[in-house]
């Protein structure tokens, strides 16, 4: 599936859509959705070609009447198997203004957790701990343009950006990140580790020796 149109249309009369009348707040506003499609794009080489992208329209229209009420339609056509074509459309009707709002206490909650985690670089020649960056790159997954350190990779995928702070909070409390791949579960003898380590020893513990069973989920790669 390539997508080869995306068109965004969107009309609200809250504040949000007064200020995006303005055609300087509105490019703003067109250029952090943009780079989305560009994410995409550069991520995905065997489909497009290197000056190659999506037709790619944004419209916000500013309409009193409606208030916080915003409606957004969307439409999505893509290239699919034999020259085919596939287009999706959406429509939503949304309260905006309660739906920012819980985005705006999430970001309070993780700035501050954010201050008080430190990380420690084992590369280093002499490693110490250290607080994260200013600019706070693991707030991606809330905004819609994100901002990152100069000279790091700029995350637009949503999906990343939303494993980014699970696996930090992993770490937080000393587990591995999620990897997703499972490959225990994917050999000849899949199941049957789970069996063995559920099952009791049979024989009498001796003091002094490890009866602890070996850990056949482990996986060293």
């Amino acid at each position: 599936i390539k997508p080869t149109s995306i068109v965004s249309y969107n009309h609200l009369g809250n504040n949000d859509g007064y200020n995006l009348s303005s055609p300087q707040q509105f490019r703003s506003k067109e250029i952090s959705k943009s780079n989305v499609v560009d994410d995409m794009v550069a991520s995905n080489r065997l489909l497009y070609q290197e000056d190659e992208k999506p037709d790619h329209c944004v419209v916000i229209k500013y309409i009193p009447y409606v208030g916080d009420s915003k409606r957004a339609m969307d439409e999505y056509t893509s290239e699919i198997f034999m020259g085919g074509h596939n287009t999706i459309v959406m429509h939503n009707t949304c309260e905006d203004s309660l739906l920012a709002a819980p985005l705006i206490i999430d970001l309070v909650v993780l700035c501050e957790l954010a201050e008080r985690i430190r990380i420690m670089d084992h590369t280093h020649k002499t490693p110490k701990y250290e607080k994260m960056h200013v600019v706070l790159s693991l707030l991606s997954y809330l905004t819609k343009a994100p901002i990152v350190p100069p000279n790091t990779p700029v995350v637009n995928a949503l999906f990343k950006q939303r494993d980014c702070i699970i696996n930090i909070m992993r770490a937080c409390v000393g587990l591995p990140p999620d990897n997703h791949m499972l490959l225990e579960h994917k050999l000849k003898t899949a199941g049957s580790c789970q069996r063995l380590l559920a099952t009791p020893p049979t024989q009498p513990t001796t003091p002094g020796i490890d009866q602890t069973p070996p850990s056949f989920a482990k996986t060293d790669l």
